[in-house]
């Protein structure tokens, strides 16, 4: 038995637009982060490494923020990436609370192999759009992550 939801017009407009967002943003976070599984890499551990691999060492907390991530969450992440030896963290001599974290050179090798297919997996899959409608979809998701 179907059932569908019946509000006003405008609670149906925003319910509907929100499930068409989350299932096209978890169709295509599937589609981006299927081959990470063949290198043993969540999601997570390949967020940090891109962060990383791309921006540079970051401190824990920024890394966090950067990758969308809880700061505990973000510390068993970065601990099983650096039992791989694939990041480091090194502490700061005038802070010993500030923890930066680091992609090693077999970090950035793996980064450098896998990468561009990654990446080519998330243009193909935006290519469904025409480039004005891409433009326009990152125009509107930037307006729905503002902070009010």
């Amino acid at each position: 038995m179907s059932r569908h939801f019946h509000g006003t017009p405008r609670q149906e407009r925003a319910l509907s637009a929100y499930v068409k967002l989350l299932r096209a943003s978890d169709t295509l976070h599937g589609e981006a982060t299927r081959s990470l599984a063949d290198e043993g890499l969540s999601p997570s551990q390949f967020g940090v490494l891109e962060a990383l691999y791309h921006i540079g060492p970051m401190c824990l907390t920024d890394l966090a923020h950067k990758i969308l991530k809880t700061s505990g969450n973000l510390t068993l992440v970065v601990g099983n990436l650096e039992k791989r030896g694939l990041v480091t963290r090194q502490q700061q001599s005038h802070d010993r609370r500030f923890v930066s974290v680091a992609i090693t050179e077999k970090g950035r090798k793996l980064m450098a192999r896998i990468f561009p297919a990654h990446l080519e997996q998330i243009v193909e899959f935006m290519e469904r759009l025409s480039p004005a409608q891409q433009d326009e979809l990152g125009r509107l998701c930037r307006q729905l992550g503002k902070n009010q």
